[in-house]
């Protein structure tokens, strides 16, 4: 179900043939590097944490990792990441498929400055076997994000 929310949200922006579906396993950093041929850094990942009582989600660089300090700075609250049988209610998506592409509307997005590092990025779109290759700027664009946040470690 996951991927077709984010197949038909994709498509109604124009971006439906970006989405790659290989016969690999997306489901991790390492695996989606390889199945999609990007490095780890390319591959975007996204982050769903708790916030309030709902959720957020932020996209990050592949390696990046979360800096609990700047996400507090930022988000006045300390880093909480939904336990993994709580993020397809909250977010839309099942783990290992999470993207900003047709998640849950109440759901902000937030996209990490690590990206920037990048000028093709591949996030997920709903499932563990598939990717979207954008640039930067699509992807910017495609999520109608919230804003830029700077929240991940050097």
């Amino acid at each position: 179900m996951s991927m077709e929310k984010a197949k038909k949200y994709l498509e109604a922006k124009g971006y439906g043939d970006r989405i790659i579906v290989p016969e690999a396993s997306t489901a991790t950093v390492e695996l989606a590097a390889a199945a999609l041929g990007a490095e780890p850094g390319a591959i975007a990942k996204t982050l769903s944490f708790l916030m309030g009582g709902g959720a957020i989600l932020i996209l990050t660089e592949g390696t990046a990792r979360i800096d609990n300090h700047k996400f507090k700075q930022v988000f006045h609250t300390k880093a909480k990441m939904i336990p993994g049988d709580q993020v397809e209610t909250l977010v839309g998506h099942a783990p290992g498929g999470v993207c900003p592409f047709g998640a849950n509307p109440e759901v902000p997005v937030y996209l990490d400055v690590s990206l920037k590092k990048h000028p093709v990025v591949y996030p997920a779109a709903g499932d563990d076997h598939s990717g979207v290759r954008l640039t930067v700027e699509e992807l910017e664009s495609l999520v109608g994000m919230d804003r830029w946040v700077d929240v991940c470690k050097e």
